[in-house]
């Protein structure tokens, strides 16, 4: 028989007749590998084409034999579970023990079967809820907020803090009382025995400027004008900001100016409603907090003098941590020893200051100072006053 050579798509393919042959006789054999190797080898035939491709040299396709099969292992027999569960392992061995979950019974029956059943029915499954609000007839009032605190008060439901007390220091250029809101009238400063003034109040009146160190020149002086001066916001007196514009006499407290809309500018001018520029300004000012020291430029020695010229005082006077209680006197017979080339020993003289303890590094205690007069000269009197201790009393014939 002749080997036949086909080509196709660059691939050749050498097939026998001998073969085709063999292989149609053993349709249902399965062919196999051969177990040994061929000793002869047919001879080689050489085919050329010009389909671009090198010679190349073709073979004769071997036979392949039937392969054996390896014998197969024998079935593993596991033990039955509870067999299994009574088994000791060796010593040697390790020992594991197997715990098997019952299986699920499995339901042999139709789709509507294997479905959870229903509940059973109990009763109602809904309900309508109707609200109905009752209006009394008449005018109604909602209590305010004192009338519920009062309330709240008889119940004794709430914890509230002591009452804060009441700042009744006035203001005498707008003449609201205690101090002021940061972004308004700010804080009050002490301008003189039982007068004060707002730091706004004050720093915008027209005569008034501050100095590097932050003090603030002729408040009094501005105070004198604002006396005479009408509000033409709230037709109070006081009044001492005015508007910037020449020929222009409308003057306001600084609190109406703010409410009346007035326009305030970084150079601390300001223009009123009538001669402000429409819409916004690059150098206008919004927030007038200030939170650098500021005070009021006052004579203390004229001060403390108009103290003692008014005798029985109901104000407190404080210096620091000093406090003034009496001033004291002096007669003309006490005039030669009662005093000194730099101070005056008044009999009377009464003072307490909270200085550091003598008992504790981290404490402060109270000391009463107080002059009184001991054969004819001047005896000086400080009491030691201390949570937790009895008053200490030191005495000597100087104020050293």
């Amino acid at each position: 028989m002749k080997d036949i050579v086909f080509c196709s798509n660059n691939c050749f393919v050498l097939y026998s007749a001998a073969v085709q042959a063999k292989n149609s006789e053993n349709k249902e054999s399965v062919p196999s590998l051969p177990q040994s190797p061929m000793k002869e080898r047919p001879p080689k035939a050489f085919h050329q084409y010009s389909n671009n491709i090198s010679t190349l040299d073709v073979h004769c396709l071997p036979q392949l034999q039937e392969k054996v099969s390896p014998p197969s292992s024998p079935p593993i027999m596991f033990p039955p579970a509870f067999e299994a569960a009574k088994v000791e392992a060796k010593p040697d061995e390790l020992k594991v023990t197997v715990k098997l979950k019952p299986r699920l019974k499995a339901i042999h029956s139709s789709l509507e079967d294997c479905r959870p059943p229903s509940k059973k029915w109990k009763g109602m499954k809904w309900k309508k809820w109707s609200i109905q609000i009752v209006i009394p007839k008449g005018s109604f009032k909602s209590p305010c907020e004192e009338e519920i605190d009062e309330f709240l008060k008889k119940l004794g439901t709430t914890l509230k803090p002591d009452p804060v007390p009441k700042d009744y220091r006035k203001c005498c250029f707008c003449h609201e009382e205690g101090d002021g809101l940061t972004d308004g009238p700010a804080r009050l400063l002490n301008l003189d025995l039982d007068l004060w003034v707002h730091l706004n109040c004050a720093l915008w009146s027209t005569e008034v400027y501050e100095t590097q160190a932050g003090a603030l020149i002729n408040v009094e002086l501005a105070l004198r004008r604002g006396l005479q001066m009408k509000c033409m916001f709230c037709h109070k007196m006081g009044a001492t900001s005015g508007c910037h514009r020449l020929r222009c006499t409308n003057i306001y407290h600084f609190t109406c100016a703010i409410k009346a809309q007035c326009m305030f500018f970084k150079d601390k001018t300001m223009l009123c409603p009538m001669h402000k520029p429409k819409g916004t300004h690059e150098q206008e000012l919004s927030y007038f907090a200030v939170f650098r020291r500021v005070y009021v430029q006052r004579d203390e020695v004229r001060q403390i003098a108009s103290i003692v010229q008014r005798g029985e005082r109901d104000h407190t006077f404080r210096v620091g941590s000093l406090i003034f209680h009496a001033v004291g006197q002096l007669l003309p017979q006490q005039m030669q020893a009662f005093h000194s080339s730099k101070a005056l020993f008044p009999v009377g003289y009464e003072a307490s200051r909270l200085y550091w303890s003598m008992r504790y590094a981290n404490r402060r205690c109270r000391y009463l100072c107080s002059i009184e007069e001991k054969d004819g000269l001047p005896l000086f009197v400080i009491k030691v006053v201390e949570q937790g201790h009895e008053d200490l009393v030191l005495t000597d014939t100087t104020p050293k």
